[in-house]
């Protein structure tokens, strides 16, 4: 059975592309289908083994199963600079052809082949590579990821549904994702009723999901130029909270396994020997910090170290001051990636939950 190409693009960055084609590429895998996986356009890459591919293809080869082919599975990278490379001589560069080329060769071999997009709708455009020019070059229909709201959603929805149209590109249907779980019935009506005034399908609404939010320790660092000094294997332990050293309460011991401690270093003992008193007191059985990030200069005493390397605390030092370090952290985009599993199979879960998975199968059937 044969399907025609769906193209997963958004009304803007970090609403949740990678999550639904994850969550979709996965969900007809398990009924059956040879799924294909394309990012005809990536921005940011990565270098493994001579092979320079979108970061996102990498998560994607490992839940396929497929082996990386940059032609074909990551055919154009628009990295820094390249705008303007392109900009100086297009006649250089062939994008469409090889955006092509690679949905022929998926095309032959797969059921289904799933199309990424980037960013917002028009990213590429400088290099005539934008999410509808491309889904025109692969003749795919188009499913659209749009955050959850009612009048800011249908104004995005508005704005960027125009831009396929003009390429003549069909949006098969919505999913809206990041939904308030109070307000999910409200947000069908009204989102639901504009888009049937459009004859454009509403294929679900995805709730709000908190742990997917949830940062790495590795990814903290990165934030805020910090350095892991002690316990590095463990930067892979995610973050559900921070915790101020000077603001250590009960309530928030009690009620996370994954905290991160954000203390001065001078602060560093007093912080974690309030935190021992109040688990002990409360008989609180496990550790309740995933990591700690410390901020100024300052030493650190022998039992304190002792209680780090005793539960495995990765531990961050940073220049910038708490108040610094707060902000940047606070500012963290976090993406689904290979050192994320949990993400994975809560992605996987939220699409099997809440999407229509027949109703864009009956679409797209040849």
């Amino acid at each position: 059975m044969k399907f025609k190409n769906l193209h997963i693009s958004a009304t803007s960055q970090h609403v949740g592309k990678t999550t639904s084609t994850l969550g979709l590429a996965s969900a007809y895998r398990k009924l059956g289908l040879d799924v294909g996986y394309c990012k005809p356009v990536g921005q940011k890459f990565l270098d493994i083994e001579n092979l320079r591919v979108d970061k996102d293809t990498v998560l994607f080869a490992d839940l396929l199963g497929f082996e990386m082919v940059p032609e074909i599975h990551s055919p154009v990278i628009l990295g820094k600079g390249a705008t303007e490379r392109f900009l100086d001589d297009p006649t250089r560069y062939d994008f469409e052809n090889k955006i092509k080329d690679a949905a022929k060769i998926l095309n032959k071999n797969k059921d289904l082949t799933i199309f990424e997009g980037t960013g917002h709708t028009g990213v590429g455009s400088v290099a005539n590579v934008s999410n509808p020019r491309v889904a025109k070059l692969i003749n795919a229909n188009v499913i659209m990821i749009v955050e959850g709201g009612i009048g800011s959603t249908i104004d995005m929805l508005n704005m960027c549904s125009s831009l396929f149209r003009e390429q003549k590109v069909p949006i098969i249907g919505v999913i809206i994702n990041k939904v308030i779980p109070d307000k999910m019935d409200k947000v069908k009506h009204y989102v639901g009723k504009w888009l049937g005034n459009q004859n454009i399908d509403l294929l679900g609404l995805i709730p709000y999901d908190q742990t997917l939010a949830y940062p790495l320790i590795r990814t903290i660092s990165e934030a805020i130029d910090g350095t892991i000094i002690y316990n590095a294997d463990y930067a892979d332990n995610r973050i559900d909270n921070i915790l101020a050293g000077s603001l250590i309460e009960m309530k928030e011991l009690k009620s996370s396994e994954d905290l991160l401690l954000l203390v001065s270093t001078k602060s560093l003992n007093s912080a974690i020997n309030k935190i021992k008193w109040l688990t002990e007191l409360y008989n609180i059985s496990h550790c309740p910090l995933s990591g700690i990030v410390v901020t100024g200069q300052g030493n650190i005493d022998q039992k304190t170290m002792s209680y780090i390397e005793a539960n495995n605390l990765p531990l961050i030092r940073t220049d910038l001051d708490t108040y610094g370090a707060v902000l940047r952290i606070s500012k963290i985009e976090v993406k689904i990636n290979t050192s994320t599993p949990w993400k994975v199979k809560k992605a996987v879960t939220l699409i099997e939950e809440n999407i229509n998975l027949d109703l864009i199968l009956d679409k797209i059937r040849i």
